[in-house]
């Protein structure tokens, strides 16, 4: 009989919350509206030693670095920071600026001799703002994937046998959500209907992109692009590498805190060291990477799309400059220093974020609004900190479909973010017997399962694991699978993509009424994903005529972001 291995872990999710990418430490939104400097992503007790300066077309210092960096020393003298004493009443060095590099969206990264608290930073970044010639300034903070809730280990085994899936057992997420008892007796009330999709479409000629971790080899998980995906991260500490450089392949190398230097940088009482999470391979599996109908295991939603997978997160995260070129890339376009991306994503997911209110000028805003003007949607998670979406990014930003989670019985997860920011939900699991944390009692219907790999740091070669993960995280694939069914189903019958403004059109129409009434104060969109009612209305003939302007510009929906 084949085991199931679980993820180990002692600290549940609410005792990590507030050192991690979805933090409740958030800063309001509303402190920086109308302004050039998004300081929203600066948080009391950090450090930064990086900014991205993004500069007007035309401008001198769009097309003159050194004219570039004068301005941002001459910002420096203003803010006051070279003022810093040292013990003995000495001066300390003066701070320099240098630049590290340009985006693909036009943004320059620009860094800082030494680290500046939240004050400093806030300070420099309002000085650089005061150039007319600078649309915006953010700084380039460590987005991070979502901390999601892994199932805890178990002396019981799955009554299963060799030959048989672990799809009738364990994936509600992927069923009916009609009361039908599962394995572990749960009503399912949660799921969404991809049992009855799959019977119009399967994710052929579709490409999912999934900027996560990367990709780890597995048994049951289809790893052929691979190779065709792209290493975005430009800091050796955060890749593992020996270089800066970034490389071809989307493989996962580890992310573990466990060992130094990331456990003396990357850890604390509330954050505290992790094994690799292989956090990648489970997100792609879900959207369509896990090998489906081949009597293994678990399967995926769009299991014959390619799953592209583009490493953004190592050691302690990854940096929003390298999240943002690799929209970009993802979807087409140019990035200098990387070879243009020859499998285009039609979608585009990422279940990973931080705290800051994302406006359309930013980094991670423009980047969005190119992959969409290129075709692709994006998919991001809400987020895990049981707040307002709109106080993190991502999920703030405009043009992106951000995704709620919920469990079996239709709740709201209690983990999930929620607000006017969100458009839907999906499971992601609501970890206790009956989406109710007050039970105590850890469900295995609590949970979205996938395959993982073994290793507790660098992967072993060939993973056999699998094990449940509960978070937004999870949500976002679900979403992000069934939109590649729904252009797979219409690239079949040879109708042109539908446009990312008509795929977020349809999920809203076609999403059902949770059984648990959600808090009007806690809205989690347009309701439950349905995925049979989204592919079916997909295909529709009247779709064909509909005119649009080729992304999903929120500018009417101001909870999702300023024009800034």
């Amino acid at each position: 009989m084949m085991n199931l291995r679980f993820a180990i872990k002692t600290a549940l999710f609410v005792s990590m919350a507030a050192a991690w990418p979805f933090s409740a430490q958030a800063a309001s939104p509303g402190a920086t509206t109308g302004s050039r400097a998004n300081t929203s992503a600066l948080q009391n007790g950090a450090r930064y030693d990086r900014f991205i300066v993004t500069y007007r077309d035309g401008s001198t210092e769009q097309t003159n670095d050194a004219a570039m960096l004068q301005n941002i020393d001459a910002a420096i003298s203003r803010s006051g920071v070279n003022r810093t004493i040292l013990r003995g009443g000495r001066a300390g060095p003066r701070i320099k600026a240098s630049l590290k590099r340009k985006l693909a969206i036009g943004g320059k990264v620009v860094r800082t001799s030494r680290k500046l608290d939240r004050a400093e930073a806030e300070t420099l970044m309002q000085q650089i703002a005061t150039d007319p010639a600078v649309v915006s300034v953010t700084p380039d903070v460590m987005l991070h994937r979502g901390r999601d809730i892994p199932m805890p280990e178990s002396p019981l085994q799955a009554v299963v046998t060799p030959d048989d899936t672990y799809y009738p057992f364990y994936q509600w997420n992927l069923k009916a959500p009609d009361g039908t008892a599962t394995y572990f007796g749960d009503a399912n009330l949660g799921g969404t209907y991809v049992n009855s999709a799959w019977s119009l479409s399967d994710g052929t000629g579709i490409v999912v992109a999934v900027l996560d971790t990367g990709i780890t080899r597995h048994v049951d998980v289809d790893t052929s692009m691979a190779d065709a995906g792209y290493d975005f991260i430009s800091d050796a500490f955060v890749s593992g590498r020996p270089t800066d450089a970034r490389v071809p392949g989307g493989w996962d190398l580890g992310d573990w805190t466990t060992t130094e230097p990331w456990l003396s940088a990357c850890t604390s009482a509330s954050n505290p060291p992790s094994n690799s999470s292989w956090h990648g391979t489970h997100v792609a599996s879900t959207a369509g990477a896990e090998l489906t109908n081949n009597a293994r295991g678990m399967a995926g939603i769009a299991y014959n799309a390619k799953v592209l997978p583009v490493r953004v997160l190592g050691h302690c995260g990854g940096y929003t400059s390298d999240i943002a070129d690799a929209i970009v890339w993802a979807a087409g376009g140019h990035v200098d220093g990387v070879p243009d991306n020859p499998h285009p994503a039609d979608v585009i997911n990422l279940s990973l974020g931080g705290g800051g209110h994302c406006r359309r000028s930013d980094p991670t805003g423009r980047a969005v609004q190119e992959a969409t003007r290129l075709g692709a949607v994006v998919v991001v998670s809400a987020g895990n900190s049981n707040d307002d979406a709109r106080n993190y990014t991502p999920a703030s930003c405009p043009g992106v479909i951000t995704v709620a989670a919920t469990g079996i019985t239709s709740r709201r997860a209690y983990y999930s973010n929620y607000g006017r920011s969100v458009e839907i939900a999906a499971p992601g699991g609501g970890v206790y017997q009956d989406d109710d944390p007050a039970t105590g009692a850890i469900s295995y219907d609590g949970f979205v399962w996938q395959a993982l790999n073994n290793g507790t740091t660098t992967p072993v070669p060939l993973g056999t694991r699998y094990s449940g993960y509960a978070g937004t995280s999870q949500a976002a694939p679900h979403v992000s699978g069934v939109v590649a069914l729904m252009q797979s189903a219409r690239k079949t019958l040879g109708m042109r993509p539908l446009k990312p403004k008509q795929v977020l059109a349809i999920l809203k129409e076609t999403a059902y009424t949770p059984m648990v009434t959600p808090d009007k104060r806690r809205s989690i969109g347009a309701g439950i994903l349905n995925a049979n009612a989204a592919v079916y209305e997909a295909v529709e003939e009247h779709h064909e005529d509909e005119e649009h302007d080729g992304h999903p510009d929120r500018g009417d929906r101001h909870e999702h972001g300023d024009e800034g």
